[in-house]
């Protein structure tokens, strides 16, 4: 199929048809930008809240302008692959003081190794459709601001937590973009829905986020527990709770999220012993074990000693607070 003939609305169809076929949830278009989020991006990054991501602040400019990844960008297609299950919310379960908690999204399979094959096969059939454009893909691992091409395409809005919302699915999907010069008509964005509500403001256990819409990463269990190196800061120990890989709080509590029904999907479902993990079992483990169990999931590379640094410390802080008691 050759739709460089086609006009512009028919280009943007048969792209959201491939997308759909190869089991992509949504597909928006987003222009390629200027977009005011741009700048807001560079402030948040002057004021420090990256921390240590480095890498957020040396591709910045590129970040910031996407003709800098691909020369003579005009849209970037946008797309959502869903990864909640059926399983109990974290604020549901975090009351057993020999249990922790693994963020939803690591349960199963690393959505790298899910969504890049997807990815890959959508731009060998828009290369096939478009011969003569450049397509470059991304799965969360480029220079790019998925949120802010998220929000143009019309696939939701910015969230007070800073997550993309649905109005029908929430919030628990994940993002992966295509660079593309390939002219189409884009969506239009949907209009914040958030309101008054500041559930997942008041629900963070660090105060991570400065203002709505703005996070410190810093100060973020899901930051301290992931992308540092080893235990977490004495600042938010006693914020850790269950929380040894990630945190889904500011999710959890969001209205949106209530309502959607899970896609279930078989690779996002717990691996054993995964979901509300026990906090011995996961010190226990030596390395052998840790590569077993982790192989092909996003915790692989935190590494067994880095997740066992923050296992110790949520088991030290719970048995602390039976002390107290």
């Amino acid at each position: 199929m050759d739709i460089i003939s086609a006009s512009l609305e028919s280009r943007a169809a048969a792209v959201k048809k491939m997308g759909r076929e190869l089991g992509f949830d949504d597909v928006g278009i987003a222009p390629a930008g200027p977009h005011p989020e741009m700048g807001f991006f560079e402030e948040w990054l002057n004021r420090g809240y990256h921390g240590e991501m480095k890498y957020m602040f040396r591709h910045r400019r590129r970040r910031m302008n996407p003709d800098r990844t691909l020369r003579g960008v005009k849209n970037v297609i946008v797309c959502t692959y869903g990864y909640d299950t059926k399983h109990p919310r974290s604020t549901e379960v975090m009351d057993d003081p020999s249990r922790g908690w693994i963020s939803r999204y690591a349960w199963g399979d690393d959505y790298h190794d899910v969504m890049e094959p997807m990815l890959v096969s959508w731009v060998e059939r828009l290369n096939a459709a478009a011969p003569g454009h450049s397509f470059r893909h991304y799965v969360d691992h480029g220079p790019v601001l998925e949120k802010v091409f998220a929000r143009y395409a019309g696939i939701g809005w910015m969230g007070k937590n800073t997550n993309i919302i649905h109005p029908k699915r929430g919030s628990y999907f994940f993002l992966a973009v295509i660079l593309t010069d390939l002219d189409m008509a884009v969506d239009t964005p949907i209009a914040d829905h958030c309101g008054s509500c500041t559930a997942c403001l008041d629900a963070c256990p660090t105060n991570a986020f400065v203002s709505p819409y703005v996070l410190d990463a810093r100060q973020c269990l899901s930051y301290a527990n992931i992308e540092e190196a080893g235990a977490v800061s004495r600042e938010l120990t006693d914020a850790l709770g269950s929380n040894v890989y990630g945190c889904d709080i500011c999710q959890d509590v969001c209205p949106w999220n209530r309502k959607p029904e899970p896609p279930d999907r078989a690779e996002f479902q717990p691996r054993a012993g995964l979901f509300n993990p026990v906090l011995g079992e996961l010190s226990q483990m030596d390395d052998m074990e840790f590569s077993q169990r982790f192989e092909g999931s996003p915790i692989h590379r935190r590494g067994r000693l880095g997740l066992q640094a923050v296992v110790s410390q949520v088991a030290e802080r719970t048995l602390a607070a039976e002390g107290d008691s």
